[in-house]
């Protein structure tokens, strides 16, 4: 009986040993196999991941496209309108340094009688060749679209005219222009220069004269240079 007791003590640790190595083989990662439906799951879900990031990065990509394609476009559409303009008024350097040798031939003309000229043939021809120099002046500045201004008798207008002074005028509504001193231009809706007027003050009703009648100012259109 004791010999079979040590037997079983000594065959014991044994046991153990060979339980635990079997133990430790389960936990191995090559003893314990998942099951076949977690192999099927795991990898689909990593695929599908991935091409929702691969998607979100391309709907991004493609965002960043549309601003920049937009942005593109308004720089160039900016850049044409620049473009255009400068072409426009490529001339506007031009056209004011000429301004004053147009009105120096006006003044020219101005200084000479009919009568004289019409007395004088050499001043007759000398009248006549500066008038034709005028006439092609304003010619070129017509082609050029270069407009000049007279508002004889026009609305003052603030954003065309330039008021020296006023002047009490009995045969003229109240606000308009009773004498140009010196003609204005523009090129194209750009203002060159003004045009130097005197308004005229105080207008037919103010000096007794008829009244006009109903209506007639909301036709006419009166303009008060006071505001």
């Amino acid at each position: 009986m004791a010999e079979e007791q040590d037997k079983t003590e000594s065959e014991t640790p044994a046991d153990e040993q060979a339980s635990r190595q079997g133990d430790d083989a389960a936990r191995a990662p090559g003893g314990d196999h998942p099951r076949e439906g977690d192999q099927e799951s795991d990898p689909q879900a990593e695929h599908i991941a991935a091409l929702e990031a691969e998607a979100e990065r391309l709907k991004e990509m493609h965002n960043k496209a549309i601003l920049a394609a937009a942005d593109y476009d308004n720089v160039a559409k900016r850049a044409q309108r620049e473009m255009q303009e400068t072409r426009k008024f490529a001339s506007v350097g031009l056209a004011r340094d000429l301004l004053p040798v147009v009105d120096n031939l006006r003044r020219a003309l101005s200084t000479v009688p009919a009568e004289a000229a019409e007395e004088n043939e050499q001043l007759k021809a000398l009248v006549t060749g500066v008038e034709m120099i005028e006439r092609e002046l304003l010619a070129v500045f017509e082609r050029h679209n270069i407009e000049v201004i007279i508002p004889q008798d026009d609305p003052f207008d603030p954003h065309l005219h330039e008021a020296m002074f006023e002047a009490p005028d009995a045969e003229r509504p109240d606000g308009t222009i009773a004498q140009v001193l010196q003609p204005g231009y523009r090129l194209h809706d750009r203002l060159l220069r003004p045009a130097q007027v005197v308004v005229a003050k105080g207008g037919k009703q103010n000096q007794g004269a008829p009244e006009a009648p109903p209506g007639a100012e909301e036709i006419g259109g009166r303009v008060d240079t006071k505001a």
